[in-house]
C-alpha cells in the first residue's frame, strides 16, 4: 500500500515539475519583449523567481527522491526501460539547471537570446515528457 501512495505523490510531483518547466520558458518569451527596467520586466522577474523557487525546484526534488524510492521498492533497477527513463530525466534535470541559470540572467537584465530561442526551448521538456511517459507506460524493453 505504501508503494502506491509513494507512486501517487511521485506523479503529483512530476506534474508540478512539468507544469513549471513548460511555463517558465513561455515567461521568458514574454520577458524578451518587455523593455529592461520596465514594470513589465520587473513583474516577469518576480514571476520567474517565484515559479522556480516555490514550484519547480521543490517539485523536482520530490520527483527525484520518490522516484529513487520507487526504483528501490519496486525492484526496477535492472529494467532497460528504467535506464532509458533515468537518462531522459537527467537530461530534463539539465534543462531545469539551464532554466534556473536563465532566471538569474533575466534578473540581471543580461539576456541576449531572442524570444524565438525560448519558444524552441519550450518544446524540449514536452518532448522529454512524452518519451518518459511512453517508457513508463509501455516499458518497451
Amino acid at each position: 500500500m505504501a508503494y502506491l501512495w509513494i507512486k501517487a505523490f511521485h506523479v503529483i510531483a512530476v506534474i508540478s515539475w512539468m507544469a513549471g518547466m513548460l511555463y517558465l520558458p513561455r515567461l521568458f518569451v514574454y520577458h524578451c519583449d518587455a523593455p529592461k527596467g520596465s514594470i513589465q520586466s520587473d513583474t516577469f522577474k518576480i514571476m520567474e523567481r517565484r515559479l522556480l523557487k516555490a514550484i519547480i525546484n521543490p517539485a523536482m526534488a520530490v520527483t527525484w527522491i520518490l522516484g529513487i524510492v520507487l526504483i528501490w521498492q519496486g525492484g526496477w533497477i535492472t529494467s532497460g526501460w528504467l535506464h532509458a527513463k533515468v537518462l531522459l530525466v537527467l537530461i530534463l534535470s539539465g534543462v531545469h539547471g539551464f532554466l534556473s541559470k536563465t532566471v538569474k540572467v533575466f534578473a540581471a537584465d543580461a539576456n541576449v537570446r531572442p524570444a524565438k530561442f525560448y519558444r524552441m526551448l519550450n518544446e524540449v521538456p514536452t518532448i522529454l515528457m512524452i518519451l518518459i511517459v511512453i517508457l513508463v507506460i509501455v516499458k518497451p524493453f
